[in-house]
């Protein structure tokens, strides 16, 4: 691939970002690719260096704000005219409240998710205490006397524990899984108001 159609692919994979930050991209990867050639590789290898065109570009988009993509997104593209604007007051009773409510169902599914999470995490803290406390509650019981009672408690204390361990991990797998869905669908959140097209190669 030479420099120009990485250029012209890069450009048509940023369409739908705001203005600046096309032409900051496009600059930045221009200059360096002349920095590779003049380092002494051939053109396309300097571009085959810089890396592929829909990484930089799924790059580019998760550092964008979601708010300037959405801000890009409803900005008219011309004035708009005086019926135009009429007819938007007019539906605003319509469209207003059904996209508070999609707002509003999005947010709720993602706190749903979340909120998953924290249960799992207080059920791993419950088995952890449980297991402290057995063992606590256990020596006592045979310090005291009881013990048959004190046998049983380190019995439980020491199945909670094995419980909670199991329950850490497992914890923890599900933390690192939302959050990268969570990641992901914010991408592709970001891609969809940029409205990008797929970057074309070579």
């Amino acid at each position: 691939m030479t420099k120009l159609e990485f250029l012209d692919s890069l450009s048509e994979g940023l369409s739908g970002l705001p203005r600046e930050i096309q032409e900051e991209s496009l600059e930045f990867y221009n200059e360096m690719i002349d920095d590779r050639i003049e380092e002494g590789l051939s053109e396309e290898q300097a571009v085959a260096a810089v890396g592929d065109v829909e990484s930089i570009v799924s790059r580019i988009v998760a550092d964008v704000p979601l708010s300037s993509l959405v801000k890009e997104k409803i900005k008219p593209k011309k004035h708009l005219a005086v019926w135009e604007i009429v007819l938007l007051c007019i539906g605003a009773p319509l469209w207003v409240p059904l996209l508070i409510v999609a707002l509003a169902l999005a947010l709720t599914v993602y706190a749903v998710i979340w909120v998953v999470d924290v249960v799992l995490w207080a059920v791993f803290a419950s088995l952890a205490g449980v297991s402290l406390g057995g063992t606590v509650l256990g020596v006592l019981y045979i310090v005291m006397g009881s013990v048959l009672g004190g046998i049983a408690l380190l019995g439980a204390a020491i199945l909670c524990a094995g419980l909670a361990i199991f329950a850490f991990f497992g914890c923890s797998e599900a933390t690192k899984g939302i959050a990268h869905l969570s990641a992901r669908c914010v991408l592709k959140a970001k891609k969809r108001f940029a409205g990008r097209k797929e970057a074309s190669h070579a």
